[in-house]
């Protein structure tokens, strides 16, 4: 048991942990407000602990909960273990080198990203970030940070395309969909010859890729069920037992959805659009005479 713990990522314990000490918590009918009175901590402090919104916990932290929660000896192990992943083993992201150009709401989806076995993203307006080429980012990163140097625009290029790292990852093994609004192949981000290298770019991914599926949805469609804007699905390991999260971000905020009524209404969303959208092939074929078009 302990050796699957210490092979988790800190993410993927961190969630797995606040998982275990919910149930726990709820299985003995104790209300947050009254776990933390028996602490001294803030309604805050447990709520992120469970939430799995912490960078790093505390072992003594685990086993005072433990201790109120009477958890048996292998279950308080397997629980300090997690916290002391968290404690000895950082993601790349939280690096001294990455840190200063990463927003703390990226910082929670790129742990989500590198944990999930499934990922399925619907984007509106441009090329989703795990698709993208060094040039796109670029051209895409001009515009809206405007302030940063060259130095900093080179690292959340670095950041974007370590990021893409987890397409080629085999264990645990991880599915990613993409269904794209046409308008993200129509639109010309950089030029008309950035353009065609990134459109060859995702037709190479998914030709090559088995783990790799892009849809687009045609504007003949109409309009579609995600209109309101680009969301992600993300899906956990089987032996992990946490349930799938929904990721929503715009230019001033993030977040991490998780009731579940919210959760099953976007799985039902993408399911929508992934009917609506043109299959595999046929996306392709609409990729294929975008690039043409670019040509013009």
């Amino acid at each position: 048991m302990l050796t699957d713990v210490e092979a988790g990522t800190p993410t993927l314990c961190r969630l797995q942990l606040g998982n275990e000490l919910r149930s726990l918590r709820i299985a003995l009918d104790l209300t947050a407000r009254q776990v933390c009175k028996k602490l001294i901590w803030s309604p805050s402090k447990l709520s992120r602990l469970e939430a799995g919104d912490n960078t790093s916990v505390e072992p003594a932290e685990v086993m005072a909960l433990c201790e109120i929660y009477g958890a048996d000896p292998e279950l308080r192990a397997q629980l300090v273990g997690y916290a002391t992943v968290t404690k000895t083993k950082k993601d790349w992201w939280q690096s001294a080198e990455y840190r200063p150009v990463i927003q703390p709401g990226a910082k929670a989806f790129f742990g989500l990203e590198s944990t999930a076995t499934v990922l399925q993203t619907y984007e509106a307006e441009f090329v989703p970030g795990l698709l993208q080429t060094e040039a796109y980012i670029r051209a895409i990163y001009k515009p809206v940070h405007e302030g940063l140097s060259a130095y900093e625009v080179d690292k959340l290029v670095t950041v974007r395309t370590t990021r893409q790292e987890v397409l080629h990852r085999k264990k645990p093994p991880f599915k990613y969909t993409a269904i794209l609004n046409e308008a993200v192949l129509r639109r010309t981000v950089g030029s008309p010859r950035l353009m065609r290298e990134q459109l060859a770019h995702i037709e190479d991914l998914v030709e090559s890729r088995p783990n790799v599926r892009v849809q687009v949805v045609p504007f003949a469609a109409g309009a579609p069920p995600g209109m309101e804007g680009k969301f992600s699905v993300l899906h956990f390991p089987e032996r992990a037992a946490l349930k799938p999260l929904v990721y929503l971000e715009n230019r001033a905020s993030t977040w991490v959805i998780r009731q579940d009524d919210a959760i099953e209404q976007y799985e039902d969303a993408f399911a929508d659009l992934s009917a609506l959208a043109a299959g595999p092939q046929e996306s392709m074929d609409m990729i294929k005479t975008a690039i043409e078009e670019h040509r013009t």
